[in-house]
């Protein structure tokens, strides 16, 4: 057996979503509209991951990361750290911002969010809010109590392929038509500062002002600079981000490639299908790697992202 785990995607309604989720990645859903978010691995209260196969079929991740040190290390903490989605952006997502550990553990009682970005499509000319044009804290708090938004919204152009990552304190938002796969810490931590006006059930979405401008960094003018354009370099992983807590990779699969896994990664296939160690994976499907597999032999024309917890 090849001891990777497959789990089943849980769709999650929201404000902003679309059908691409179901039309094209084909997640089932009752809906037919409205699906925002599919969370691939998840381990939280909204949503615990149920393994589709093998010896663990049937068993929830929050149960297997408790029990097997065989797949996750003696010296993993209390609460799975990652969480995984696929973000249908039919209408703009609001403008917000994640705090960092020290002011979420003050203030919210859970640790802060890092995450992080890879465009699998976009319209022509696409742009994505990151950032903002505040000169300083003052000017910061100014156009934000006068809804300048213009003039405060930092906007980066981005394509398919395309990387990014977030750090607590970023001012960002997913715009019209951008697909994305998030990776992101295990916290659900987020301050709306502008939801453009619209109603939920016949009122607004509730606004975190003075917590966003608690957090918010400043100046934090994000340019195509910051971006990471993924090549199509084959069978060599290209690095992405490593935080102290987090590493992600983008691996181009072309015949057959082997890779080292000297921790338990979540891998995300986003294009094309093949094998991991003998087990048949396609687009659209997410897996654990244990950490004691040794090694992972992939075969088949894809392309893969991995994602892994440091320290844990």
């Amino acid at each position: 057996m090849s001891g990777l785990l497959k789990f089943k995607p849980v769709l999650m309604e929201r404000i902003w979503g679309g059908s691409r989720l179901k039309t094209e990645w084909g997640y089932e859903s009752s809906l037919d509209t409205g699906l925002g978010e599919c969370w691939v691995v998840s381990c939280n209260e909204l949503a615990d991951s149920e393994v589709t196969e093998g010896e663990y079929k049937g068993k929830r991740l929050s149960q297997l990361w408790k029990e097997e040190a065989g797949i996750f290390g003696e010296e993993r903490g209390k609460d799975f750290p990652l969480l995984v989605k696929i973000l249908d952006a039919k209408e703009n997502l609001s403008l917000q911002v994640h705090p960092d550990d020290a002011y979420a553990e003050e203030h919210e009682g859970c640790r802060g969010k890092w995450e992080c970005w890879y465009i699998l499509d976009c319209p022509e000319n696409a742009e994505l809010l990151v950032g903002n044009r505040a000169k300083d804290r003052e000017d910061l708090k100014r156009m934000v109590e006068e809804k300048r938004w213009d003039d405060l919204i930092n906007r980066v152009p981005v394509k398919k392929g395309d990387f990014i990552r977030l750090d607590p304190g970023t001012l960002h938002a997913i715009t019209a038509g951008v697909m994305l796969l998030e990776v992101q810490e295990n916290s659900d931590v987020t301050y709306r500062v502008y939801d453009y006006d619209r109603l939920q059930n016949g009122k607004p979405r509730q606004l975190h002002i003075q917590q966003s401008l608690d957090v918010l960094r400043v100046p934090d003018h994000i340019t195509t600079a910051e971006l990471i354009h993924t090549g199509e370099r084959k069978n060599e992983l290209q690095l992405l981000a490593a935080t102290s807590r987090v590493k992600v990779w983008t691996l181009s699969v072309s015949g057959s490639c082997r890779i080292d896994v000297p921790q338990w990664q979540i891998a995300s296939i986003l294009e094309g299908e093949g094998s991991m160690n003998g087990t048949a994976v396609r687009r659209g499907e997410h897996l654990i790697i244990p950490g004691d597999c040794g090694g992972l032999v992939i075969e088949g024309e894809m392309r893969v992202n991995l994602a892994q917890a440091r320290g844990g």
